[in-house]
C-alpha cells in the first residue's frame, strides 16, 4: 500500500501543485523531489507536444514507494493544467534563478511532510532539470539535499546538444543547405543577435528555435543556451549518480557523458552508468539506434511503455546505499 495526495503551495502570486507519494509503514522515509525536463513537461514528466501520459516520473515514484521512499513531484509555473494562465504573470521573469525557487518551494514542502525524513532527501532531475537539480546543490540551503540523480543530464552546452538533435530530424537529414542555415542562425544568437530564421526551414525547427528567443522565455532561454551539467558538477560535494541511456538520441552517452566524466574525476561519490536500453526517458526500448530515430519521441509516455528495469535498479540501489550515509533526523 502506498498514499498519494495533491499537494498546493504558494510561489509569488501564483499556485504551484504537486503529488506527494507515501509509503506505508512507520516513517519517516527517505524521500525523492523530481525535477521535470524542458519545455510544458509536467510532474509526472508527461508532455502536450508528445503522445501518451504514461510518464516516467509517476512510474518512478510509484516503484520508490514500493521500496519504502517517499517523493514529490511538481508542475513547474509554467506546464501542468494551469500553464496558459500562468504565463502571463511569468513573462520576463522565468530565469534559472526562478527555476531554482521552484525546486527550492518544493523541496521545503517535501521536507515539512509526516512521513518524510529531511535529513534524506535527494534530487532526481531529467535532462534539462539536471541543471536546476546541481544549482540546487551547488547553493547553502535551509534543507539540502542528501544525493542527487542527474538522469540524462547535458555535458555540453545546450546549443551544442541543440544542433546534434536538429541534425537527426528527418527534414534536415541529407539537406546540408538547411543545416547551414540552422548554423548560421545560432551563431547570430550565441552573438546575442537575433536568430533571424530563414522562412525555408521546417516549421518545427523554427518552432524549437525560436522558443529560446521568445519573451515569455527571456532571460532563461539565453542562459541555458550557453550552461552544461558539467558546468556545476565539478562544484558539488554530495554523493550523485549520472545516468544516460544508451538509446537516448537527445542526450549522448559519448558527447555528454564523457565531459561530466571529465569534469568528475577523482571524486570518488560521483558515479556513472549507462544502461543499455534505455531511452531519454528511462523506459525500456529494445529496437535499434536506427528505427528509434525514425520516429521520434515514441517510446515515451503511450500506454504499455515501462520502465527501464536496469536503471530502475540502478536508482534504486544507489538511493540505499547512499541514504545510509545520512545524519540523524533533523526538523525544518
Amino acid at each position: 500500500m502506498t498514499h498519494s495526495s495533491d499537494v498546493t503551495w504558494k510561489l509569488d502570486d501564483i499556485t504551484m501543485e504537486g503529488t506527494v507519494v507515501c509509503p506505508d509503514g512507520e516513517g519517516p522515509f527517505p524521500a525523492v523531489v523530481f525535477v521535470a525536463g524542458s519545455g510544458p513537461t509536467d510532474r509526472d514528466w508527461c508532455s502536450p507536444l508528445l503522445p501518451g501520459g504514461n510518464g516516467s516520473a509517476r512510474l518512478m515514484a510509484e516503484a520508490f514507494a514500493g521500496a519504502g521512499i517517499a517523493s514529490l513531484r511538481y508542475d513547474k509555473r509554467a506546464s501542468g493544467p494551469h500553464a496558459r494562465e500562468n504565463a502571463a504573470k511569468l513573462i520576463g521573469t522565468i530565469s534559472m534563478q526562478s527555476h531554482l525557487d521552484e525546486l527550492v518551494a518544493a523541496v521545503t514542502v517535501l521536507a515539512r511532510q509526516d512521513c518524510v525524513d529531511p535529513s534524506r532527501i535527494f534530487g532526481l532531475g531529467h535532462s534539462e532539470g539536471t541543471l536546476h537539480v546541481l544549482h540546487h546543490a551547488t547553493t547553502t540551503l535551509d534543507v539540502p539535499f542528501a544525493g542527487i540523480i542527474l538522469a540524462a543530464p547535458p555535458g555540453r552546452p545546450m546549443q551544442a546538444v541543440l544542433l546534434s538533435q536538429l541534425a537527426r530530424q528527418p527534414q534536415l537529414l541529407g539537406a546540408p543547405e538547411l543545416m547551414t542555415r540552422v548554423r548560421e542562425a545560432v551563431a547570430r544568437y550565441a552573438a546575442g543577435q537575433p536568430m533571424d530564421l530563414d522562412p525555408s526551414l521546417p516549421d518545427s525547427v523554427k518552432t524549437a528555435l525560436a522558443s529560446f528567443e521568445t519573451p515569455a522565455n527571456l532571460p532563461f532561454g539565453r542562459e541555458l543556451w550557453i550552461e552544461s551539467a558539467a558546468d556545476s558538477l565539478v562544484e558539488i560535494e554530495i554523493p550523485a549518480l549520472v545516468l544516460i541511456g544508451a538509446k537516448d538520441l537527445q542526450v549522448d552517452v559519448h558527447a555528454d557523458g564523457e565531459p561530466l566524466r571529465e569534469a568528475a574525476a577523482g571524486m570518488d561519490d560521483v558515479m556513472f552508468a549507462f544502461p543499455a536500453n534505455a531511452n531519454h526517458v528511462f523506459k525500456e526500448d529494445l529496437r535499434d539506434t536506427a528505427e528509434i530515430a525514425a520516429s521520434p519521441g515514441s517510446g515515451y509516455n503511450e500506454p504499455g511503455t515501462r520502465l527501464d528495469p536496469e536503471s530502475l535498479e540502478l536508482i534504486l540501489t544507489w538511493l540505499s546505499a547512499t541514504g545510509r550515509w545520512s545524519e540523524p533526523v533533523r526538523e525544518f
